[in-house]
């Protein structure tokens, strides 16, 4: 299994998004990984302050002047804390398109984007700025919403089977590599509603329940065989009784998990550029930081 090779680190300057750009500079620290920090002025606030003062040049450059000083000194204090390499690059344009398309264009291997800020992050919920980043991206984009105090420790998997469920895993242990993984799979029986309001009896269904439950559990263990998580370092869950993403939040609490780690598409996939239903809801409702998976791993 590789490592992290490269971090990108977005920033809208603002002192709530300084926790994704330290959770950035920690992992680069402890996997050895270059880093990047990236802010993107957005040409639309560019363009209406250019309207209300009459095309004044010198105001714009003292503007885009002013961003690349900030940014230089957050890399710099970074760098200086850390003690690691950090580089620092301005974009202009659309925020989300400009990150997602530089974090192809120097191929990197985990994009990082606050949760709250000023204007560009402002908080996580559906349509945010940092939803569409890791709807866009085609890189593993991880949502810090808490201050980098420790490594983790406690990461949550949520598994559907599909064919990405197995990079997921991966990721979570290349980006932690001494936590213990919770590998969680969310049963759900076929057609249960159907099967009760037909007259099958509770006994069936229970029985239906306690089937897949050990397919699934068999399942897990297999997939953490197969990516050559040990027992030791990991728990195995399959709870049911509630929709997926609310059996992700139940989990994440339960065993205090500060990561998720999960796909952003499954067996259900209906657009590519869309998250599926529970990937968003997990984003809106855990505490604990979110890493949204994809097919390119590294």
């Amino acid at each position: 299994m590789s490592t992290l090779r490269s971090i990108l680190a977005a920033t809208d300057l603002s002192a709530p998004s300084r926790h994704a750009a330290e959770r950035a500079a920690s992992l680069a620290k402890s996997t050895g990984a270059s880093m990047v920090l990236v802010h993107a002025q957005s040409t639309g606030a560019l363009d209406d302050l250019k309207r209300w003062l009459g095309g004044d040049e010198d105001a714009q450059a003292a503007i885009q002047a002013d961003a690349r000083h900030r940014l230089h000194a957050m890399a710099g204090e970074l760098a200086q804390h850390h003690a690691i390499s950090v580089t620092e690059h301005l974009l202009t344009g659309n925020p989300v398109k400009e990150i997602t398309q530089y974090a192809t264009q120097v191929d990197t291997d985990l994009l990082v984007t606050g949760t709250r800020g000023t204007g560009f992050f402002r908080g996580v919920v559906i349509g945010s700025t940092a939803e569409r980043i890791a709807k866009r991206s085609s890189r593993p984009v991880l949502l810090a919403r808490q201050s980098p105090h420790e490594p983790y420790r406690r990461v949550l998997v949520p598994v559907d089977f599909s064919p990405w469920s197995a990079a997921s895993i991966e990721l979570a242990m290349r980006i932690a590599p001494d936590a213990v993984i919770v590998l969680m799979h969310a049963v759900e029986v076929p057609f249960e509603g159907k099967l009760r309001l037909s007259g099958v009896s509770e006994n069936v269904v229970r029985r239906y329940h306690e089937e897949a439950r050990r397919e699934a559990q068999l399942r897990l263990r297999e997939l953490a065989a197969q990516v050559g998580l040990h027992a030791e370092r990991s728990h195995l869950v399959t709870p049911d009784g509630a929709d997926p993403w609310m059996l992700v939040v139940q989990q994440e609490q339960e065993f205090d998990c500060d990561l998720v780690v999960i796909g952003k598409h499954g067996r259900n996939v209906i657009e590519d550029l869309l998250l599926g239903s529970t990937t968003r809801m997990v984003i809106s409702e855990c505490s604990a930081d979110v890493l949204v998976s994809s097919q390119h791993t590294g």
